[in-house]
C-alpha cells in the first residue's frame, strides 16, 4: 500500500524534496540514538579516524579537526548498516523505504548509507553540491533519504535545499582539474539565497532527489543534529562510477525484485574523484583530526 499521497508525490516531482514525519518507529529511533551515543563516547578515546574499516580499507568513524575528549566532534559514520542491527533494520524495513518506492517505483535497490553528525561546538558544514555528481547512474531515479535522528531546526545546522534545482543543469564539482566536491563559490552565493530550510522532529525524513542542490551550515546550538542518510535507486539504475562508500549490502534489493535490464537516460555528467580519506568532508576542505 502507498504511504505517500498523490499531492506529496507531486510536490516531490516539482520541488525535488519532501519532508515527511514518522519515517521510523519510536523504537527504531531510540535504537539508532543509543548507538550514536555509544559511538560518540567511544570517539573520546581517539585522536584520529578509527573503527572497523569499510570494505575499501578506510576508517569507519571520522572526526573534525576540532575534536577532543572533552568536546567530541564525531561527524561521520560510514555505512553504519554494516556494523549495527539497528541501522540495518531501518535501511531495509522502515516506513521510509516504502516512501521511496512510492517515488521511484516498486523495485528499490540500496546503494550506500552514512551518518552525518553535527555535535554542539563542531565546525562541520556541507558546501553546496548535487549527489548525482558523486554517484552517477544510468538514470536519475535515485532518492537520498535523510532521516532526522534529532529534532532539526535552523540553529543546529539543518539541511538547506534549492527547490526545483533538480530540474536544472548539473553543476561542476571541479575547480579546473581539482575535484573540490562542491560548486564554485560564486555560484553557491546565489544558491544560498534561493534555499529553504528542511526542519522537523526526530523520526522525520527529508526525501531528496539526487540532482537537488543542497548544503548546510555548522551547528550553532547546544543540541546535536544527526542525520541517517540512506541512498536508494530504482532497480534498473546502474552505477557508472565507483561507489564512494562501498558496502557488502550495495545493490541489495529492499523492495520488489532485481532488474533484468538497465534503463538508460541520455545525459552528460562529470565522473567524480572518489575520496580516499575517511569522509568527503576532507574533499570539501575540512580536515580530519590527525592526532
Amino acid at each position: 500500500m502507498a504511504v505517500l499521497d498523490q499531492e506529496q508525490i507531486a510536490r516531490f516531482r516539482r520541488d525535488g524534496y519532501l519532508v515527511v514525519p514518522d519515517a521510523v518507529t519510536p523504537q527504531q529511533l531510540a535504537a539508532m540514538r543509543a548507538e550514536i551515543a555509544g559511538w560518540v563516547d567511544e570517539s573520546r578515546a581517539h585522536s584520529t579516524p578509527f573503527g572497523p574499516p569499510t570494505i575499501d580499507g578506510r576508517p569507519r568513524f571520522d572526526m573534525g579537526a576540532e575534536h577532543s575528549a572533552e568536546r567530541p566532534a564525531l561527524r561521520r559514520v560510514n555505512n553504519p548498516s554494516d556494523i549495527s542491527a539497528a541501522y540495518r533494520t531501518v535501511m531495509e524495513n522502515a516506513r521510509v523505504v516504502d516512501m521511496v518506492a512510492d517515488l521511484i517505483g516498486p523495485d528499490v535497490k540500496f546503494h550506500h548509507c552514512k551518518i552525518n553528525l553535527k555535535l554542539p561546538g563542531a565546525r562541520t558544514e556541507v558546501a553546496y553540491h548535487q549527489d548525482f555528481a558523486y554517484t552517477p547512474h544510468t538514470n536519475d531515479d535515485i532518492v537520498t533519504a535523510l532521516i532526522f535522528i534529532d529534532d532539526v531546526d535552523e540553529e543546529n545546522g539543518c539541511l538547506m535545499v534549492v527547490p526545483g534545482s533538480h530540474l536544472g543543469p548539473m553543476h561542476s564539482l571541479f575547480d579546473g582539474e581539482r575535484f573540490t566536491g562542491a560548486v564554485a563559490p560564486a555560484a553557491e552565493a546565489g544558491m544560498k539565497a534561493a534555499s529553504v530550510a528542511c526542519l522537523g522532529q526526530a523520526g522525520s525524513v527529508c526525501l531528496m532527489h539526487t540532482k537537488l542542490l543542497h548544503g548546510s551550515a555548522p551547528n550553532h546550538s547546544t543540541a546535536s543534529r544527526g542525520l541517517y542518510i540512506c541512498v536508494y535507486t530504482a532497480a534498473d539504475a546502474v552505477p557508472i562510477a565507483r561507489n564512494p562508500m562501498p558496502s557488502p549490502n550495495e545493490g541489495r534489493i529492499v523492495r520488489g525484485r532485481e532488474a533484468r535490464f538497465a534503463r538508460l537516460t541520455e545525459t552528460r555528467v562529470e565522473l567524480p574523484k572518489q575520496p580516499k580519506t575517511a569522509s568527503f568532508f576532507t574533499v570539501q576542505g575540512q580536515e580530519s583530526k590527525t592526532g
